[in-house]
């Protein structure tokens, strides 16, 4: 195909704010991981597919298979929809007290 640009796993965007490699990172409806450190505004280099250790809000309970959100406010993920980006499913279960969910990225925003 000579309309073909890239396979869209890793995505090179704007960084919306300072992150650190490994951080969540959502530029409009996009959403992905990132692959190194970058200061807002620079070029950072975003997975947008795979399964990552994510912080998650505290006292969340994902069950596997069941959606979750990222809350850009506290750059964590959630298993609440209200005011927050669909990005995936948990693909383990996580207990209220663990710090992190293991999540399955959508690899596109519904």
């Amino acid at each position: 195909m000579k309309n073909f640009v890239q396979d869209g796993h890793v995505m090179t965007v704007p960084a919306p704010y300072s992150v650190m490699s490994g951080a969540g990172v959502l530029v409009g409806s996009l959403f992905g991981v990132a692959a190194y450190s970058a200061a807002q505004g620079t070029p950072v280099e975003i997975a947008t597919g795979g399964v990552f250790d994510l912080p998650k809000a505290a006292g969340d309970t994902p069950a596997i298979g069941g959606k979750l959100y990222w809350n850009d406010g506290t750059k964590a993920v959630s298993t609440s929809a209200g005011g927050n980006t669909l990005i995936g499913v948990a693909a383990m279960p996580a207990l209220g007290d663990a710090a992190v969910a293991r999540i399955r990225l959508n690899g596109f925003i519904q």
